[in-house]
């Protein structure tokens, strides 16, 4: 049986919590640090092992998983951490944060670190299927120095997919989280009119369940508009850095509906609501409808 590798966890946010969380349940090692102190102290007593520097977090890590907002923050991070990480470590980045800055992230890290594996690795799902281990780790990089990384992903995952050159999985997670984010518009402007119909979020899931459209996804998002209860999965104001992205990326002129829905979320982020869930775009949507 191969050994564990120890595993340093950059970013104890809600996906960054859950993987050390399913980490510790597994038997690693396990090192934790974020930038608000207090997250992580429910760990301790399973073993997590928190730190108030992310350099000391890393020092005795095989493995280091980022998990923060955007490429700004990575690339401090990388800056912070790259001199007391172990040789040949892997930097594992697990964020969305962008195509170029996943290329700067890398070509950083490389400058300070030739010796370290960089691997892009964001995944698909958010808090609660992170908190059961049932994401996807959308992985590209240099898969043959990966079998560190490939054991922690095991642990965190339903499974890996691959793409090759480091940075693809970045694009592909782009166009993950469009579909997403249209997927959330759609469904708030449906029930919008569900309601002016008189039917109800659960006669909309009746009608939608067992065909074709009834995803999984779309049951959760009506259950939270049922409940009138936002508490977060994605955060609005994630979701929205995320259709940013793949604006920015996309040829011009291509996401007419994306452009329409960021000012639409910008509005309602601004409102008030940047850091509920991204159904909250509902409540939004309602509010708008009364006034």
């Amino acid at each position: 049986m191969k050994a564990l590798p120890a595993v340093a966890v950059l970013g104890l946010g809600a996906m960054g919590h859950a993987f050390a969380t399913n980490l510790l349940k597994k038997g690693f090692t396990v090192y934790g640090w974020n930038r608000t102190p207090g997250r992580g102290e429910d760990l301790k007593h399973a073993g997590l092992q928190l730190c108030n520097d992310p350099a000391l977090a890393v020092a005795d890590a095989q493995v280091v998983i980022a998990m923060l907002t955007d490429g700004d923050a990575t690339q401090s991070l990388i800056r912070a951490v790259a001199p007391s990480c172990q040789q040949g470590a892997t930097f594992c980045q697990m964020g969305t944060i962008g195509i170029q800055e996943t290329a700067n992230a890398v070509a950083q890290l490389h400058a300070l670190r030739p010796d370290m594996l960089y691997l892009d690795a964001p995944v698909s799902g958010t808090k609660a299927p992170a908190e059961n281990a049932q994401i996807l780790v959308m992985a590209s990089g240099d898969r043959t120095r990966a079998e560190a990384a490939q054991q922690v992903f095991d642990a965190i995952s339903r499974g890996t997919q691959w793409y090759g050159e480091v940075g693809n999985s970045q694009k592909m997670k782009l166009v993950i989280n469009a579909w997403l984010i249209a997927m959330m518009q759609g469904v708030a402007e449906s029930m919008q009119l569900a309601k002016q119909f008189g039917f109800t979020a659960d006669k909309l899931w009746e009608t939608l369940e067992g065909g074709p459209l009834a995803a999984p996804y779309v049951k959760g998002k009506l259950a939270m508009i049922r409940e009138n209860d936002y508490t977060p999965q994605m955060q609005l104001q994630h979701a929205l850095k995320d259709a940013r992205l793949a604006l920015a990326n996309a040829p011009q002129g291509t996401m007419p509906m994306m452009s329409d829905i960021a000012t639409l979320w910008e509005n309602a982020a601004q409102g008030g609501l940047a850091e509920q869930d991204l159904a909250a775009v509902y409540a939004w949507l309602d509010n708008a409808r009364q006034i």
